[in-house]
């Protein structure tokens, strides 16, 4: 039956039936098949029928909860013996928010040192992403922001406290100040996150309480563009404090504080607490509480 269950998680994840069965690694008819036998095994429908997929039925939504306690027990049981067996080993599967992926490395690296048997997958996501990826088990941990009312319900492993700097030339207007105020960068030429990150979220809060008008020039997913739009001298951004300095900056790019107010937030790592956790991530969770000691 917990095959059955891991193809309605699948579901649910993909809200597709032909790429939930790639993700089983099944054939479409296969996959139909089991969880048209998990109906027949719990006497109710399921998912909502029609020429593709449309939700599940209440029921359906019943039978995910479950699913998720049940399908987590189950990876947890198969990993623990597996351990007694032999040495830490598996994946572990990270997803972060993308002010926190320059971080990811201070966790995987000395994790891997002392467990050479682990493997990482890391992702790029937003907080909200993240949140749904823990849920329906597609990852085992996210880096994220800890005051987000969505993980209130899981372990809360604080990494370090980050602020926000105004990132610009050296040359470009504001450039050469020590500091800058919410209202001042407001007034600048931006690029930006996109709004479905929690760290645009929080900017655009800010500025629009400077009275900004919120209009961001460029907007990406990817921090990467907004440096190269950065160096030009025709833009500037506005980026944490902690990616700022792990990803290093040039010569002549700046990161200036910015102040009236000075913005505090809490990075840290959140992970489903289920007892008994399995080895690797209670591995993982002493990794983290050693490194918080360290990045602060």
């Amino acid at each position: 039956m917990i095959d059955k269950l891991e193809f309605l998680l699948a579901l649910a994840s993909e809200e597709h039936f032909g790429r939930a069965a790639e993700i089983c690694r099944v054939t479409q008819s296969t996959f139909s098949s089991g969880i048209k036998q998990l109906e027949a095994t719990l006497g109710v429908m399921l998912v909502q029928r029609g020429s593709r997929y449309v939700g599940l039925t209440p029921e359906g939504e019943r039978a995910l909860g479950w699913a998720r306690r049940i399908v987590g027990a189950s990876r947890s049981l198969r990993q623990e013996i597996h351990t007694m067996r032999k040495s830490v080993r598996g994946q572990i599967r990270l997803a972060a928010i993308p002010m926190a992926l320059p971080t990811v490395s201070t966790i995987t690296t000395p994790f891997r040192e002392k467990y050479p048997d682990v493997h990482f997958a890391v992702y790029s996501r937003t907080s909200g992403e993240i949140a749904k990826m823990i849920e329906n088990l597609e990852v085992d941990a996210g880096i994220t922001y800890l005051d987000d009312p969505a993980f209130s319900r899981l372990l809360a492993l604080p990494l370090y406290h980050d602020e926000y700097r105004y990132i610009a030339e050296a040359d470009s207007p504001l450039g050469d100040r020590d500091k800058v105020t919410w209202g001042e960068v407001a007034q600048m030429p931006l690029c930006l996150l996109t709004p479905d990150t929690q760290t645009r979220q929080i900017i655009d809060d800010m500025l629009r309480k400077a009275g900004g008008t919120l209009d961001a020039t460029l907007e990406s997913d990817a921090v990467m563009v907004l440096f190269d739009h950065v160096r030009t001298g025709k833009w500037a951004s506005v980026l944490s404090a902690k990616f700022a300095q792990t990803v290093g900056l040039t010569d002549t790019m700046r990161a200036i504080p910015i102040v009236e107010p000075e913005v505090t937030h809490t990075i840290g790592v959140v992970i489903p607490e289920r007892e008994p956790m399995t080895p690797l991530n209670n591995a993982l969770v002493a990794e983290i509480r050693r490194l918080s000691k360290t990045l602060n």
